[in-house]
């Protein structure tokens, strides 16, 4: 059974999958080419704005907050799909799965203490962690100051 000869006559149906894909997405490439339209006036190039007059470049800068908040929501959201999974297979999992399922919150626990802690998820004003104290009167913290005193 684990002839060379076996191996080859159980994949050759893969083999005539791909290349049933390969080539239906050619042909619906090709088609497309030759039935599209072609339109060539002034507009098409241009963004829709949902019919407000585009102002500006569209390459604008956004602040780094956003896309950290969406990994968050993603790497976050993501796990609520193995906490499901665990719990639709609750029963056979047993007690093993319990205590590793509670390990794993713990994990995205901690994780999430971690970025509250480092102020990851913060929008507000930038808030300084100061160690010496209430700040003095130039900003530094108390006992920091880079004034010479005489």
């Amino acid at each position: 059974m684990n002839s060379p000869e076996a191996a080859g006559t159980a994949l050759w149906p893969l083999l005539v999958y791909g290349i049933a894909v390969v080539a239906l997405i050619l042909f619906m490439l090709v088609l497309s080419y030759f039935l599209g339209q072609r339109h060539r006036e002034r507009m098409t190039g241009e963004p829709y704005e949902s019919g407000i007059a585009a102002t500006g470049s569209a390459r604008l800068r956004f602040d780094i907050k956003f896309y950290l908040v969406a990994m968050f929501f993603v790497i976050f959201d993501l796990e609520a799909v193995f906490i499901y999974a665990w719990a639709v297979s609750l029963r056979e999992t047993g007690w093993a799965g319990y205590f590793e399922m509670l390990f794993f919150i713990g994990i995205l626990l901690a994780a999430l203490a971690y970025l509250w802690r480092v102020g990851a998820l913060e929008w507000g004003t930038a808030r300084r962690r100061l160690r010496g104290g209430a700040p003095g009167p130039d900003g530094n913290p108390a006992g920091n100051s880079n004034r010479r005193t005489a």
